[in-house]
């Protein structure tokens, strides 16, 4: 008899799809015949579907409160798909509610709905960092080993970038609306210019909305390479392969660079806690300032080494 299909629920932000990868791993190697679809957003359709962890991928339409024809189409789904097992890696108050549009008959679930089969009952959750909590969950679901994140999977052609033989990654970006979060501009140009010092040519990664602040960096450091706009999943993990370390701010790219192998030295100010949220990877340093304004670049020096 096939086995029952497999959900996963994993919606994001990209560090914790990151985090996710150990977790992805071992729902795979626990289920080796099912058919596992993962629920996921947009922005991650395309690059988890070629992880080698599941055989579809479905987008998450995310209706609003009110949406009631939005809401009905995805219980329609979800109840059609004849999952046997659905693991909530998200577990959030959205994704717990999914649980109860599979009801009445809903699958063995994961996670921390009230009333799921496989609930995660440790009650210092929301005090562990994301890997250990996730091992946590996968335990109360008979799951006993989760491997490490991993992005041995990813990679990408690279040829369309002319990169010099040394270089490192510098992230100076992050979400608008916690600016907190930031090292500033000038440090990271100081920065760059110490590495320039070194052989390392600094390459810059952010999005249109850093490009300001890349801009500032690129104008006060002569020598640095923007890459503004220029890099997507898979190659931002190529160049983490490549590159010879990477300093950023508490932010998604940091996860995926660290997790792809690349030595790297992550910001933290008092707006996060890297006790539950640091990078993951195989040469990770943390600096911490309460204010990140008082993070010294002979600080960041050091940690770079």
């Amino acid at each position: 008899m096939p086995a029952a299909p497999i959900l996963v629920i994993k919606l994001g932000a990209l560090g914790d799809i990151v985090l996710a990868t150990g977790p992805f791993a071992a729902i795979r190697a626990h289920h080796p015949d099912a058919s596992i679809t993962l629920l996921t957003t947009k922005p991650y359709a395309a690059w988890l579907g070629s992880a080698p962890y599941f055989d579809d991928i479905w987008i998450d339409p995310r209706p609003g409160a009110l949406d009631v024809v939005g809401w009905f189409s995805l219980h329609q789904r979800l109840r059609g798909g004849g999952f046997g097992r659905v693991y909530d890696l998200q577990t959030s108050g959205r994704s717990s509610r999914y649980f109860w549009l599979m009801r009445p008959n809903a699958p063995d679930w994961s996670g921390i709905a009230p009333g799921c089969s496989h609930p995660d009952t440790d009650p210092n959750r929301n005090h562990l960092h994301t890997v250990e909590r996730q091992a946590g969950q996968l335990r109360a679901a008979g799951i006993a080993e989760v491997p490490p994140p991993t992005l041995d999977w990813c990679d990408a052609d690279l040829t369309r970038f002319t990169l010099p033989a040394r270089f490192a990654l510098l992230v100076p970006g992050g979400s608008a609306h916690r600016p907190e979060k930031r090292w500033p501009a000038l440090a990271y140009a100081a920065l760059a210019r110490r590495l320039l010092e070194r052989g390392i040519t600094p390459l810059l990664i952010g999005t249109g909305t850093e490009a300001r602040v890349l801009a500032e960096i690129d104008a006060q450091a002569p020598g640095v390479v923007s890459l503004l706009g220029q890099t997507d999943f898979p190659s931002l993990c190529a160049l983490a392969h490549r590159a010879e370390l990477a300093v950023g701010n508490d932010t998604g790219p940091m996860h995926l660079i660290a997790t792809a192998g690349c030595r790297s030295v992550v910001l933290f100010s008092g707006a996060s806690d890297p006790a539950l949220t640091a990078p993951r990877g195989r040469a990770v340093t943390v600096l911490r300032e309460a204010r990140l304004e008082d993070l010294s670049v002979d600080r960041v020096m050091e940690g770079v080494g």
